[in-house]
């Protein structure tokens, strides 16, 4: 299945994508696609509905973010062995962790706002990881048994802020609207091989970042499993898994960051795209 938020901001609607495409109304069976919605059981009585008894919702619509109520969004950095190359830092050992604030997150196609004071806001293309059960002291062999679905994230993130103004990553990570999240959570079923996704993203239609999870350093169950021993994930947790390279901070001789007025483009492999309008804070 293809769930999904649909609607103005802080009235988004739960929704389902059809086969032909048609956007279908879930609203009489889920409040809303967060927590409790996203168990296994849950997954299991949407799937069996039939999605042309479903209202039809016509026109055009704004996508929201396809998770809501997200409890925790966690991040992992330098999780692809050719990104770690490009920013002339070794493979860590163990997953770097860090936390992205929920009020980053938006809709996939809603604009990314340049913080003020910001010279070097840049693009990532990130696989998201959605639980679905309470995970905690998880079996890696077991940890995708905890996975809901997938999704696509850009974890768009202001350099400066994140390493040379001192402290942990978060303040490059947090600003409002750093979290586009979406089109669409795909459920683990649809997702033949999650280490073979292929990825990109485009800034005014320039390919910067073609990569694919192929080349991550510490895969989807192991991150499952890992960030288990540490902290409990609940159900509609986001776990951004890292991106590969191109990103503006590894362009070569110097790094290009983004601009009011540019246009990001972003997808992976089954799970959909994304396009941002990058605009000044007001």
């Amino acid at each position: 299945m293809k769930l999904l938020r649909y609607g103005a901001v802080g009235a988004e609607k739960p929704g389902l994508l059809d086969k032909d495409g048609n956007i279908r109304d879930l609203s009489q069976h889920v409040p809303d696609i967060a927590g409790a919605v996203l168990s296994p059981d849950s997954l299991a009585r949407l799937k069996a509905l039939d999605p042309n008894s479903l209202p039809k919702v016509e026109g055009p619509v704004r996508y929201g973010a396809c998770v809501g109520q997200i409890g925790k969004f966690i991040c992992v950095g330098l999780n692809y062995s050719d990104h770690a190359k490009e920013t002339g830092a070794e493979p860590p050992k163990e997953p770097i962790l860090f936390m992205k604030a929920t009020s980053a997150v938006v809709g996939p196609n809603d604009n990314v706002m340049i913080p003020r004071n910001s010279l070097k806001t840049d693009w990532e293309v990130e696989l998201g990881v959605v639980i679905g059960r309470d995970a905690r002291y998880v079996d890696e062999k077991n940890a995708l048994d905890y996975v809901a679905g997938y999704c696509v994230i850009n974890d768009v993130s202001e350099r400066a802020f994140q390493t040379e103004r001192g402290g942990q990553w978060v303040k490059g990570k947090s600003a409002d609207t750093f979290g586009p999240t979406g089109p669409w959570l795909v459920t683990k079923d649809e997702v033949a091989d999650v280490q073979n996704l292929s990825m990109w993203l485009d800034v005014d239609e320039k390919r910067y970042q073609n990569g694919s999870t192929k080349t991550m350093i510490f895969g989807v169950a192991h991150l499952v499993h890992y960030i288990s021993q540490f902290m409990s994930l609940q159900p509609g947790d986001v776990i951004s898994t890292g991106t590969p390279p191109g990103v503006g901070l590894g362009q070569k001789p110097n790094p290009i960051y983004l601009k009011a007025g540019q246009v990001m483009r972003l997808g992976i492999a089954g799970l959909g795209e994304q396009r941002q309008q990058v605009i000044a804070t007001p």
